[in-house]
């Protein structure tokens, strides 16, 4: 309910409209908006329960919608900042705690949730249009400082993206990523018919922990290393760091580095990259982000003749056979893994940003 673009809508007549909104005290929800409001109170009091919220809690609801979750987080924690971005659910969320005893403890921040500055919060619990999924999850986990957990609603395949384990068959970069600062479990399974209206798939409940402090970790190096091995992540490590766009790229970060003589960055410059985790989740839209085609165009080897560049496939290459990836497949890999092999990359003076 909270995030993304809102659009002006012309009104319409005829059957089209009313089979495109659905209505709720005299409210209209508009599908291609995210807009699907959970109706099923054992649900809600089920994701409340599941949430661990204490009486202390100050909570923040991305979506409140028409107020549904946020009436039994009230009753659960000490106060809700709920982040709307349609006007018309933020009177209606106002007018439904006007006047009662838990008014007080509500406070509404019209706008969007990817722009928002967001505050202080102990625990997030949200119902949230699914395509911003991706950008959502990791603004949060970019949040100082650290929250508790956040319980929130995901489209299912997303979901079971986020708690893919290496060798199932939906992990993939935004698996590591996630994992690398979170602990992530699933909680629910959410048929559509449980929302108004009903969305066209069926959804999850997941749980997200934040980690302690990870030390120095340089995420634009970290994820350049790991998008290059999910772009055909069942193929071996070997063969992926064989390919002339690969070796091509790292070949010109290597040359300017050392160029500029920074092929050896100094702690600070990792610790500064320390926090900039948001960006690991700007292109998770589609959920079909590990291309994996078997289209072999890209995967030439390089010409051997020309001196430097055979020089420089092979010092990847013995980076492969270093730790002993060169047969392992990306889709078998941890973080551990993939930590492990960017280190051995980084000492060997090749870097992926």
């Amino acid at each position: 309910m909270a995030g993304g673009k809102m659009n002006k809508d012309k009104p319409q007549r005829g059957s089209s409209a009313a089979g495109s909104n659905h209505f709720q005290g005299g409210i209209s929800f508009h599908k291609s908006k995210g807009q699907h409001i959970l109706k099923n109170p054992l649900l809600v009091d089920s994701i409340v329960q599941k949430a661990g919220i204490k009486t202390t809690d100050v909570i923040l609801e991305i979506g409140p919608g028409t107020g549904n979750l946020t009436k039994k987080l009230l009753e659960a924690g000490k106060s809700v900042i709920a982040v709307e971005i349609d006007p018309r659910m933020v009177l209606e969320l106002q007018r439904r705690f006007q006047g009662t005893p838990l008014s007080n403890r509500l406070k509404v921040i019209q706008g969007d949730v990817l722009k928002c500055d967001l505050p202080y919060f102990d625990i997030c619990v949200a119902n949230i249009p699914y395509q911003i999924s991706s950008p959502l999850t990791f603004k949060l986990l970019a949040h100082r400082p650290l929250f508790r957990a956040a319980v929130i609603m995901f489209q299912r395949e997303f979901a079971m993206r986020l708690v893919a384990q290496p060798g199932d068959t939906l992990y993939c970069r935004l698996s590591v990523n996630t994992q690398l600062l979170a602990r992530v479990s699933h909680l629910l399974k959410v048929g559509k018919n449980n929302f108004r209206p009903p969305p066209k798939v069926d959804s999850s409940v997941v749980r997200i922990e934040p980690r302690g402090p990870l030390g120095p970790v340089n995420f634009k190096e970290w994820d350049g290393l790991v998008r290059i091995c999910f772009n055909r992540k069942n193929k071996t490590i070997g063969s992926i760091f064989r390919q002339k766009s690969v070796l091509s790229l790292l070949e010109k970060n290597y040359r300017t580095l050392q160029a500029l003589q920074l092929s050896e960055k100094g702690p600070s410059d990792d610790m500064e990259m320390t926090l900039d985790v948001s960006a690991l989740g700007e292109t998770f839209g589609d959920l079909s982000m590990d291309a994996d085609d078997g289209k072999d165009d890209d995967e030439m080897e390089l010409d051997d003749g020309d001196a430097k560049r055979a020089d420089f496939k092979e010092k990847v290459l013995s980076v492969l056979k270093e730790g002993k990836y060169e047969d392992k497949r990306s889709s078998k890999l941890a973080q551990a893994d993939f930590m492990h092999l960017l280190s051995l990359f980084n000492k060997a003076g090749i870097h992926f940003s």
